[in-house]
Order: C-alpha cells, then sequence, then structure tokens
C-alpha cells in the first residue's frame, strides 16, 4: 500500500506515523512545507510555500505532487492547515487526523474558520481523533459519528519507563540528589501558559525551599518567562533547558519527581502520557481531555487554569507525600499501558487504512 502524508514534517508526531508504517513495508510518502530532513523509509516533498498570499499556488503545488506520488491513501494531519489543501485536491480515499486546537478552538474563533474546518471533515472518508473530547467537538460540527475514529498518537513504552541512572544523570547535569524536580515539557507558546507555572514556583519554595524546576521546550515566549523568572527572584531554581531531541526527553523525565502542564487547551496530550509512562505524578490544568487521563485525587491533580497558587498547593501536597507520588506514579504507568500504547494505537489506524483502501477498489 502506497500512503501519501500531507503534514507539518518537523512535528515530532508526524515523524512517529510516518516511520511506523514505513516500518511496517508501506511505501510511504511525506508532502509538507515545513522543510523536512531525511526520515528512514520515507520519501520526503518538500514543497515551496511561496508566500502567505500565494494559497491558489500551493493548493496547485500539492495537487500536483498528489497527481504524480498516486497513492491509495491520503491523509492529512490538522485540519484547517493540511487538512484545508487535502481536501481541496478531491483526492479520494481521504482521512484527516484533528490535532485539538483545529476542532476545539478554531472553529469558535470566526465563521471562517468554522467553515473551513466543516469544510474539510465533510470531504473526508474518515476522521480520526485523539480524545472523546475532539471526536464530541466533531460531532458537533455536523460530522456522522460513524466517521469519527478514536485513535491516539499514544506513547512508545519501551523508550519512556522509569530511569534507572537518576543519580547519575542527576549529578551531570548539576542538580542536587537532596531537590525535588518539577518538570514542564510544554512549548513556550502562549496556548501552554507556562508562565502559570513560574508563578507558581515562589509559592513552592516558601514551603519546600529544596525544589528544582525544568521546562523542557521553547518558543515565542522564552525571553518573557526568563524575565518573568528573573522579577520573581526564582532564577536559581528555574532552569528553562530550551528544545530538547526526543531521545533526550525521557532521560530529564526520568530524573524528575512531578510533572505539569498548565496548557489553556489539550485533547489527548502526549507530553502528559510520556510523564506518565515514565511513573510521574501529574498535576495539570482542569480541561476535559485531561480528565480522560486524570482523576483528581487519585492518580494526579487538576487545578483551574491560571490559578499558580492552586497549582503550587497541588505541587507541595506531593513534594511532601512520597507515598502518594509513588502510588500515583505506578497507577499512571498501567494506565498508559492500557489506554495509550503507541503501538497498539498505529495497528487500529493500520486496519483502518486496509479496510477503507478495500472499499475503494470494489
Amino acid at each position: 500500500m502506497k500512503i501519501c502524508y500531507l503534514a507539518n514534517g518537523q512535528s515530532i508526531h508526524t515523524q512517529k506515523w510516518v516511520r511506523y508504517f514505513a516500518a511496517e513495508g508501506y511505501n510511504v510518502h511525506l508532502v509538507t512545507f515545513d522543510k523536512t530532513g531525511q526520515i528512514e523509509g520515507v520519501e520526503i516533498h518538500n514543497l515551496r510555500y511561496f508566500s502567505k498570499f500565494a494559497y491558489p499556488f500551493r493548493i496547485l503545488e500539492v495537487d500536483k505532487t498528489i497527481k504524480k506520488i498516486d497513492p491509495d491513501v491520503l491523509h492529512s494531519h490538522y485540519v484547517s492547515h493540511y487538512g484545508m489543501y487535502g481536501a481541496l485536491t478531491g483526492f479520494k480515499p481521504f482521512v484527516v487526523s484533528a490535532w485539538g486546537s483545529d476542532v476545539l478552538v478554531e472553529p469558535k474563533q470566526s465563521l471562517v474558520k468554522r467553515r473551513v474546518v466543516k469544510y474539510v471533515l465533510r470531504k473526508a472518508d474518515f476522521i480520526t481523533v485523539d480524545s472523546t473530547s475532539s471526536m464530541t467537538a466533531v460531532v458537533s460540527l455536523g460530522v456522522d459519528e460513524a466517521k469519527v475514529k478514536l485513535i491516539k498518537h499514544g506513547v512508545d513504552l519501551r523508550v519512556f519507563h522509569s530511569f534507572e541512572k537518576r543519580a547519575e544523570f542527576r549529578k551531570d547535569i548539576r542538580i542536587p540528589q537532596s531537590h525535588k524536580v518539577v518538570i514542564s515539557t510544554r512549548s513556550l507558546e502562549p496556548i501552554y501558559d507556562v508562565g502559570t507555572l513560574i508563578k507558581a514556583v515562589p509559592y513552592v519554595l516558601e514551603k519546600c525551599p529544596h525544589t528544582y524546576f525544568l521546562i523542557i521546550g521553547d518558543g515565542p515566549l522564552r525571553s518573557q518567562l526568563k524575565e518573568l523568572a528573573y522579577e520573581l527572584g526564582v532564577t536559581e531554581n528555574v532552569r528553562l533547558v530550551g528544545f530538547l531531541k526526543p531521545n533526550e526527553v525521557p532521560k530529564f523525565l526520568g530524573i524528575s519527581d512531578i510533572y505539569v502542564s498548565t496548557s489553556l487547551s489539550d485533547t489527548t496530550s502526549v507530553s502528559l502520557l510520556e510523564a506518565m509512562a515514565c511513573g510521574l505524578p501529574v498535576v495539570v490544568t482542569d480541561l476535559d481531555g485531561n480528565r480522560e487521563w486524570v482523576e483528581n485525587g487519585a492518580n494526579g491533580f487538576l487545578f483551574h487554569q491560571g490559578d499558580c497558587r492552586a497549582l503550587a498547593e497541588k505541587i507541595v501536597f506531593l513534594i511532601r507525600d512520597e507515598d502518594i507520588r509513588k502510588k500515583f506514579g505506578v497507577v499512571n504507568r498501567r494506565i498508559v499501558e492500557k489506554k495509550g500504547d503507541y503501538e497498539k494505537e498505529m495497528k487500529k489506524m493500520k486496519e483502518l487504512y486496509e479496510k477503507l483502501v478495500e472499499a475503494y477498489q470494489i
């Protein structure tokens, strides 16, 4: 089978997806406007973006490339961007994957965006979502529920697990063994509201001074967040690590004690699942997507968006109670093994492709 993906080739989610099917022996093509390097087993088609005003030229470029590839199935990732390109080619069979904000946030921002999203969803043979909250959002936009399939990005459980060289790595990156480590692995963009975590730091340090905060990720708010930490006088306890290669993330999660996500919008957060797979207790914003994975007080804590004091209280509670931290961590690993295994999710996608292609060949 020949599969063509229309997606951001720089995204780790896209790369995991295409690598899996290439490894399974499929003929995989990736068409992208986001300049992408080589991916083993995948033929990359880096298209010229032209300019933000040259949308018709980009459509023609996509259409020409898809016709040249002549795949058995076309699969776009992110409804309102690459999904639109895929829909406008008219190619069938056509699958589109919703990633979160494209169906949860953008349809509420303007009538034009809502119409774009509805058009793409209508053109797709199937829509995949990674949470029931996204499924509800898609169905509310007029899509037949039978067309919507729950397939999560998932986590590679062979990579994300407990870390044996915890003490050694802490020493390497100069974090005292006596300190508890709180980690965030979200991008430094407005939607992830990492500023709320930094605002919580003084309240945590007041009661638990031997606490260290690792902020993994990069983005346009980096300098602003660095300035915020300086203004609050917490730079000694906060390290903005920056962007990490995917193979480095498990080590940083492995030396941490508590995971925090302050996101303002989420479906199934892969960052959350990675932390849970590594056996961490979690403190996350009270969102529909997070509630699918976190039961307040059972395997982590939920807090209201932007409430830095409530966040600090949850962190302090977990720092002070080692038994609860360990209990939550064990439960979280089991949850991801059961519901968030990347291999199991990709096998579900494989079956969907095969059924779809077979239906079009009849």
